[in-house]
């Protein structure tokens, strides 16, 4: 068999147990694969000999029978999981040199299942950005082009090297975590299928933090499938973590039949915004033609507080992170800057965080200690915590009324060229979360499904938000969608 790299995971899956491929030639595949993708800077730190090892005791545990469906799966897990004994910096220059003593509980999950970990990939720093610029790495770059035009595209944020490694045949899968879109955006932009579950529903333990009220991690794969048997290892209660929901897990695959008949599908009217380009209204047109044709019911439907949405998530999402990044002083852990004579402990706060904070993390670290400030606080963080709560009640009351499912667009646009959003105007990148961050700010499961090309042949994603706790159910809409949407394309390899 060649290009084993190129299976999903359930595909994979099955040759495995079926004997007709070992672990370690999946393995070797992906990471022949990596050495030759250099240039789209998704993998930042290859562990090969880990790799090895756990695909060689894989395979002895498929042998043996009853191994779990993730074993001898190759994945990526995005730096921002920290991984015993191997570099976990969040892309970021503060954490340079960090290997933790520890492991995340969801990668520590995966490994438990028998999954293979390749090497830790690409993100914003901190999480934080919505086109991988961010990164003191370097550009994640997608591997789709516009038609022949060779500019380099975003892969998406802040999962950009997630995004990118799936999407490239890199890895089966690859953990990503999204606190307003940052798994379902690059999704969206590099043609797979992204799930952010609900608040609570993977342990953020060992993950590093950006805003704790919104963070979740979720799995990025090829298709629908591969999501729910990815999803299922990665949920589970964690007493780490005390906003982890103590609930059992459902089997995710087996609630995939594809049958919608009778599903009420939201068309929120809010969504619809000036100056939406006329693919992302068609597409969403068609979506809704899909899931018609698939049997469900489609219902308008409206969510008044959506324009407030991104305004409250960028005061609380900055506050939440001054107030974690505060660790970050150089004392402890990370970075350190150098001193000069004389200087003291502020000094050494200030020029530290200066040198390893990047220009994003620095703004939002400012926004954040701004809006938490004595004279600011209500004007701002409270209202928009009140706002937030606003938000919610849009989305009960709607799910109250029998609606099952929400669709909506998954993105503004198609993936646009690395440096054409300029720094001089970060508002412009912030509008790129618009249709993502309702769904943290409520705490709900949301999916991004591929649903089709742009004219210049780049791909568009769709969005289903969905019930909390019914990530099954939503998976299984989404199954309908993507079967629908019959979304086969893949982007011209030119690495």
């Amino acid at each position: 068999m060649s290009d084993l790299n190129k299976m999903g995971l359930a595909e994979a899956r099955d040759a495995l147990r079926a004997g007709d491929v070992t672990s370690v030639e999946l393995t070797d595949a992906c990471l022949k694969a990596i050495d030759e993708a250099d240039a789209l800077n998704a993998f930042v730190h290859k562990t090969p000999e880990i790799a090895m090892e756990r695909a060689k005791a894989a395979d002895e545990r498929i042998k043996g029978g009853g191994a779990p469906s993730m074993c001898g799966l190759p994945i990526g897990i995005k730096d921002l999981f920290c991984t015993k004994g191997v570099p976990s910096q969040a892309a970021s220059g503060i954490l340079e040199g960090f290997k933790p003593e520890y492991e995340s509980t969801v990668s520590q999950q995966l490994a438990d299942a028998g999954a293979v970990m390749l090497g830790k990939l690409n993100m914003d720093e901190f999480a934080m950005g919505s086109s991988n610029e961010t990164s003191v790495y370097g550009n994640a770059v997608s591997p789709w082009r516009r038609g022949n035009d060779d500019t380099q595209l975003t892969p998406g944020g802040s999962s950009g090297g997630s995004a990118a490694a799936v999407a490239a045949d890199l890895c089966l899968a690859a953990t990503g975590t999204d606190t307003g879109g940052s798994i379902r955006q690059p999704a969206a932009f590099v043609g797979i299928t992204g799930i952010k579950p609900t608040y609570g529903r993977c342990s953020r333990w060992g993950i590093v933090a950006f805003a704790s009220s919104l963070d979740q991690a979720g799995p990025m794969t090829k298709n629908v499938r591969d999501a729910a048997i990815m999803l299922e290892t990665m949920c589970g209660h964690d007493a780490k973590d005390s906003t982890s929901a103590d609930l059992a897990v459902p089997n995710f695959e087996a609630m995939l039949t594809g049958d919608i008949k009778g599903k009420k599908i939201g068309i929120p009217k809010e969504y619809r915004m000036d100056g939406m380009p006329a693919e992302i209204e068609k597409l969403w047109a068609d979506g809704a033609a899909m899931l018609k044709d698939a049997g469900a019911e489609i219902v308008d439907i409206s969510l008044p507080h959506t324009k407030y949405a991104l305004p409250a998530y960028y005061v609380i999402a900055p506050a939440e992170a001054s107030s974690n990044l505060a660790r970050y002083d150089g004392v402890r852990y990370g970075h350190r800057a150098q001193l000069a004579q004389g200087d003291g402990i502020t000094e050494m706060y200030e020029k530290t965080r200066a040198e390893g904070f990047g220009h994003e993390v620095q703004r939002r670290v400012m926004v954040g200690t701004y809006v938490l400030s004595a004279g600011f606080y209500d004007a701002y963080y409270n209202r928009a915590r009140k706002v937030r709560t606003l938000i919610k009640k849009d989305f009960e009351d709607v799910f109250a009324a029998g609606v099952d499912a929400i669709l909506t667009p998954a993105t503004p646009s198609a993936a646009f060229g690395l440096g054409e959003m300029t720094e001089a105007d970060p508002v412009q990148m912030y509008l790129n979360d618009v249709f993502t961050v309702t769904v943290n700010l409520a705490g709900l499961p949301g999916i991004s499904v591929p649903a089709g090309l742009d004219t210049q042949g780049l791909p568009l994603g769709l969005q289903l938000i969905g019930r909390p706790w019914e990530e099954g159910d939503l998976l299984n809409t989404a199954y309908a969608l993507e079967n629908a949407a019959g979304f086969v394309a893949k982007p011209g390899k030119w690495w």
